[in-house]
């Protein structure tokens, strides 16, 4: 073979090519592979909706089946109809709410004119809401109106919904406050 310039440049650039493919690790030997188990193949799986904003994104929660119900996952629900799978930086961010060493868990109460938070029970959190409802209620009730018609209303008391609440949720929580009489039934998605 007669080696002239162009065949030493194409003999060169192929030598170079083979030897930096080489370096690649281009190995055709078999090989054994290790399947690696994802941590949500043994979750329990649960929707849920977004309670950051208005929007009431669709997410899916994972939950360990442990014993200890911890969360261990959270994705954007990709059959909702309002997000199809996404979510934005805070609903990614709900496992916070749960999985925070930050996060109270117990209720605390500050009295009228007091400076500091003080640990109360459950029991009597929720008896000393009801006790309020109750008095504010009461107080502010109106059978009749001026013209002697039936309203039987409270100006009294307001409510702020949530959009963390699904229908049925929101349906229960709309029968309350009418029962209880309320006008003031606001939604957080309009203010």
């Amino acid at each position: 073979m007669e080696v002239t310039r162009r065949n030493f440049m194409k003999i060169t650039g192929a030598t170079a090519a083979g030897v930096a493919v080489s370096q690649l690790g281009f190995d055709l030997s078999p090989v054994k592979s290790h399947a690696q188990m994802i941590k949500t193949s043994y979750a329990k799986e649960t929707t849920t909706i977004c309670c950051y904003c208005a929007v009431g994104c669709g997410a899916i929660v994972h939950t360990s089946k442990k014993g200890d119900g911890r969360v261990i996952n959270i994705e954007g629900d990709p059959d909702h109809v309002i997000n199809r799978g996404s979510l934005c930086a805070k609903g990614a961010a709900i496992s916070q709410l749960t999985e925070n060493d930050n996060r109270m868990t117990e209720p605390m109460y500050r009295a009228p004119y007091s400076k500091k938070w003080e640990k109360v029970s459950w029991d009597w959190a929720l008896n000393e809401i009801a006790k309020r409802v109750k008095e504010t209620r009461d107080a502010t009730f109106t059978k009749k109106n001026d013209k002697d018609q039936v309203v039987n209303r409270t100006t009294g008391i307001a409510s702020v919904g949530s959009a963390a609440m699904d229908n049925e949720e929101c349906w229960i929580y709309q029968t309350l406050m009418r029962a209880l009489g309320l006008v003031y039934i606001e939604h957080q998605a309009r203010i």
